[in-house]
């Protein structure tokens, strides 16, 4: 055949060309929707702790009560956006149509934090100095214009004199550590004596059949009465201080003119936003997002931070991997080197890996009936049974959601340790057989090392997996609130019977339980956000480890 009928059979395009644009297209798209959904949450979670500027916005009101029929609303604009009906209108004026979220605080007068307002009706917008910004224990925060500090003598400082600033930034750093103080009377001192009268009763438990205790009832009785003679006392101071925080108050006037007096024991701190620098709004967003890391919530999780959530998710997958780690190894060191490989063998892996497809829900329900009701009702029964019927550990807990999560994982470890042994090569084997090892030395400290990067990737998946999981453990140990951490430095230090928050419970309970959706939204993207930055913080510190071991074992099989 010459040359030239051969350039004409030649094809035009190579086969399967159009499969390959096909396959990048999908990676691309896939790429842009992953970056697209992490940038979405990247900026949404940030603006939550950027301090945006207060605007004074008028309205043309008719109906309002206001003689010039304006009113006026003290907020910060949120969003700009087409009104939700204006779709569905004809015509270029409805598409138009634009409306305002702003974000008015005193969500005690208005009932909300948010609202949505008529482009059409705003008639001004002034950014005014002066305006504060204040952050309350409950009741979320407040804006207005400050007029004076009324001490608990009949004194006040007004608002614009020399040392106003001063002197209510020296009052909150009182009530500050007043409430401090309240707080480890309440927490600590008062938690000490319950713990020590609930021991009372549960050796008082123990003796009250017997004859012979009479005078071991009557020094339970003693140590009661001396216990609870101190809880009175602590509990008085404690109502004593909080009296102190309802003295002082301060008073600021709405947008709308009325005036409104809050104790200074509900404020935490504050600021005037349309004054601040950039390194000042630099600053603040710095101490907003210390405080949303190290507080406990408030109001119904809307407020504060979330420092319980983000110990209980770290606490749960570090006890999850070590439950998941050992049981994991151990069945994939006996089905690929001791377990004789037949028709049974294969089954197990066949039911491993379909394990693995397993809704989660389906894991909290063997958890709640197994590791429960089964294993805690039974040690409950055996060791606890002069605490029933109060259980111990025949309820929710850290521990038991920590096991539950391990179980879903436990496929993932098992095939990754199975694949990372089967690339050990035989040779290596060999050799050190031939060195006079057995087989189980062989195992010990030639096939493991070498193997561990490849375990170690299991283990980074696994904990990636387990770290998000939501529905478990909303039956096996995870609530709504728990300031109380599973670890901490009370006797015995390691609490693995209490209930904990998660990430992401924490993310669900906002989404879908809040009361005030509005204000929860923004809390939702820095809480999202937060659990991916701590499962990748996990998961580097597993790939570090993994690549130390990787170099440390390093041969010709990697």
């Amino acid at each position: 055949m010459t040359d030239q009928a051969q350039t004409r059979l030649t094809p035009l395009r190579t086969p399967g060309e159009a499969f390959v644009w096909l396959c990048s297209m999908g990676l691309a798209l896939g790429l842009i929707m992953i970056i697209g959904l992490l940038g979405l949450i990247l900026v949404r979670g940030v603006s939550v702790f950027w301090v945006k500027p207060v605007a004074l916005i008028e309205l043309r009101a008719d109906e309002s009560p206001a003689s010039d029929g304006v009113e006026r609303i003290a907020g910060q604009i949120v969003r700009r956006q087409v009104k939700a009906d204006a779709y569905h209108r004809t015509g270029d004026a409805g598409v138009n149509e634009e409306e305002w979220q702003v974000f008015v605080a005193n969500k005690d007068v208005f009932g909300i934090s948010y609202q949505f307002i008529d482009a059409s009706a705003v008639t001004s917008v002034e950014y005014p100095k002066g305006l504060i910004l204040v952050e309350r224990i409950s009741a979320g925060r407040a804006i207005g214009q400050p007029l004076r500090l009324e001490y608990a003598d009949g004194s006040a400082v007004e608002a614009g004199s020399t040392g106003f600033d001063q002197a209510l930034a020296a009052n909150l750093e009182e009530m500050n550590r007043r409430r401090a103080q309240i707080e480890v009377i309440e927490r600590k001192e008062i938690g000490a004596f319950n713990r020590k009268l609930e021991q009372l009763r549960l050796e008082e438990r123990t003796l009250g059949g017997e004859e012979t205790a009479a005078g071991d009832l009557a020094r339970i009785a003693a140590k009661r009465e001396a216990l609870e003679r101190a809880y009175a006392e602590l509990a008085a101071e404690a109502r004593g201080l909080r009296d102190l925080q309802e003295k002082d108050h301060f008073v600021y006037r709405l947008a709308s003119g009325a005036e409104r007096r809050i104790p200074t024991g509900q404020m935490i701190e504050f600021i005037y936003p349309n004054e601040l620098s950039l390194w000042g709004r630099v600053g603040e967003f710095l101490n907003r997002l210390g405080n949303f890391l190290s507080e406990d919530p408030r109001e119904a999780n809307t407020e504060g931070g979330i420092f319980p959530a983000i110990f209980g998710t770290f606490a749960m997958t570090l006890i999850m991997s070590a439950a998941v780690m050992p049981f994991g190894v151990i069945a994939a060191i006996y089905l690929r080197e001791y377990a004789r490989q037949g028709p049974m063998v294969r089954a197990v892996r066949i039911s491993v890996n379909n394990l693995a497809g397993v809704p989660s829900i389906v894991f909290g329900v063997f958890g709640l009936g197994f590791f429960v009701y089964l294993v805690g009702g039974t040690i409950d029964s055996v060791f606890f049974s002069d605490r029933l019927p109060t259980p111990t550990l025949g309820t929710g807990g850290i521990l038991w959601a920590s096991l539950t999560l391990a179980l879903l994982t436990l496929p993932v470890v098992i095939v990754a340790t199975e694949e990372a042994l089967s690339a050990v090569s035989r040779g290596t084997r060999e050799a050190s057989l031939a060195c006079g090892a057995s087989k189980w030395q062989t195992i010990q400290r030639v096939v493991l090392p070498a193997s561990a990067p490849g375990i170690l990737t299991g283990l980074i998946l696994a904990m990636a997996r387990g770290a998000g999981e939501v529905a478990p453990l909303m039956l096996v140990g995870v609530v709504k609130l728990a300031p109380t951490l599973p670890i901490n430095f009370e006797p015995p230090f390691v609490h693995l019977d209490r209930k904990f928050m998660h990430l992401g419970f924490h993310i669900y309970d906002l989404g879908f339980q809040s009361p005030d959706a509005e204000a929860a939204k923004p809390m939702v993207f820095a809480t999202t956000l937060l659990l991916i930055l701590l499962v990748i913080v996990l998961n580097l510190g597993a790939i570090l480890i993994r690549n130390h071991l990787r170099r440390k074992y390093a041969s010709g099989t990697f």
